[in-house]
């Protein structure tokens, strides 16, 4: 009788035991994960910092930080930058609803440029200005490699028809391409474009 009863118990401790490992195996890994984890981290394994947070990449600039141009008031007053005066007062210039949502600053290419157009006898002479929504950096990157901006927008220019340099749908495609190809130089020397527009400040068709 003993037997059968012992017999009948053996196979109920085998169960416990295996559902025991079972349970203590993830409990096990858990520690020596976590463990493991805290480890690394203390020893610089894992690097955590937010996105975007990369102190080598330009971050884009919000509105509030936009450089304003400073106004001249009645009797000599000054704004300041950052906010232009009203009236010589110190009192901020008003803005509207919605506008840009960053800031934008702007870098003006001091010679103009000229080049042949596409399958034609005539030339365009063009003075541009970049604008870019992030901080310094960018400009800082165009000032550095500006004889190869210079270069490629050169030869962007050279792809310009007699069409595109009359109509004003031309002229925008036109600075499309011009922006795309300071993009180009920027991210190819630097990693990161960051040119968002260019602008004609001269204009000439001969």
């Amino acid at each position: 009788m003993a037997d059968k009863t012992d017999a009948q118990t053996a196979p109920a401790k085998g169960k416990s035991k295996k559902l025991m490992i079972i349970l203590g195996l993830p409990i096990v890994l858990l520690g020596t994960g976590g463990g493991a984890a805290v480890y690394g981290m203390q020893a610089g394994w894992f690097s955590v910092k937010p996105a975007g947070t990369d102190s080598n990449e330009p971050r884009l600039l919000p509105k509030s930080e936009e450089k304003r141009a400073a106004l001249k008031g009645e009797g000599g007053g000054h704004g300041e930058e950052g906010g232009a005066s009203e009236g010589g007062h110190g009192k901020p210039t008003p803005k509207g609803e919605g506008g840009d949502k960053y800031a934008s600053s702007y870098y003006p290419m001091e010679k103009e440029f000229t080049s042949n157009l596409q399958d034609s006898v005539h030339f365009i002479q063009v003075g541009i200005a970049v604008s870019t929504p992030y901080d310094e950096r960018v400009l800082e990157n165009i000032k550095t490699h500006e004889i190869a901006i210079r270069s490629q927008v050169l030869m962007a220019l050279g792809e310009t028809s007699e069409d595109e340099v009359f109509t004003a749908e031309g002229k925008r495609h036109i600075q499309d391409r011009l922006a795309k190809a300071v993009n180009a130089v920027l991210k190819e020397k630097e990693g990161f474009g960051g040119v968002s527009n260019v602008y004609f400040t001269n204009f000439i068709v001969q």
